[in-house]
């Protein structure tokens, strides 16, 4: 990499050069998905440039999905983004679903608890307001990339202990009979905060596709409520549509 950290000198726009060979080294090969960069410092010293030139260059490759930035760790060439498609018409857990596509899966727990039902969640769960309710919050991981952020609220009755849940709340839920069978979900475009970005390891900003999903039993009863957050980079949303009356 001596030659993309070298000195930068010439006409125009010195952090554009800087860009230019960092995005030349990656198309290349030269630079691979998973290689790190130095540190911020030390590419200003190598390549003779003010650390605020180099911070634009790679926020830049940062924004063009490039590079990838971890808190605490440095920065990164990232790995290409699957796209995959997620069908809407049909209930399924992530788990199951990356299964399905022969993908692995896997939880990060960010929290997990009970405590007393929110507005919302009672309206949602068909609570009253002296109930309990567990949530637990991950993110879903596959193919060693963050793919989407998990808030889930159920009946404290149905779950009274989320940390007993496992790795999978579905087969938690097939395990006693309260698998849901049908779902109403809701779908909206968002902006990732600075949180939400550095969880799913994008800038802030960056586009993602929020859905809300309250799924019912047989009988009708509401036994989840999920607030999932998706990478707007990796998922093409899809639905069959029929032809109605005339």
């Amino acid at each position: 990499m001596d030659d993309v950290f070298s000195p930068v000198t010439g006409a125009g726009p010195l952090y554009a050069v800087l860009l230019g060979r960092i995005e030349a080294a990656i198309r290349e090969g030269r630079l691979v998905p998973g290689d790190s960069l130095p540190a911020e410092r030390e590419v200003a010293v190598r390549t003779g440039l003010s650390r605020v030139t180099v911070r634009r260059a790679i926020a830049d490759l940062v924004r063009q999905g490039l590079l990838v930035q971890r808190r605490g760790s440095g920065t990164y060439v990232a790995h290409p983004v699957e796209r995959f498609e997620l069908g809407l018409s049909q209930l399924t857990s992530f788990s199951a679903d990356m299964a399905r596509r022969g993908r692995d899966a896997s939880s990060q727990i960010l929290s997990t608890g009970t405590g007393p039902a929110a507005p919302e969640e009672m309206m949602a769960l068909g609570l009253g307001a002296a109930e309990q309710v567990a949530r637990i919050e991950r993110v879903r991981w596959s193919g060693g990339m963050p793919m989407a952020l998990e808030r889930s609220v159920l009946s404290a009755e149905v779950l009274p202990d989320p940390s007993a849940m496992g790795g999978s709340l579905y087969a938690y839920l097939r395990a006693r009979d309260l698998l849901p069978v049908r779902a109403v979900q809701r779908m909206s475009a968002v902006n990732l905060t600075a949180a939400e970005a550095d969880l799913l390891q994008m800038v802030p900003g960056a586009a993602g596709l929020k859905i809300e999903r309250v799924a019912y039993l047989s009988g009708g009863k509401a036994v989840e409520f999920t607030r999932s957050l998706f990478r707007g980079d990796a998922y093409d949303f899809a639905v069959e549509l029929k032809a109605g009356d005339a």
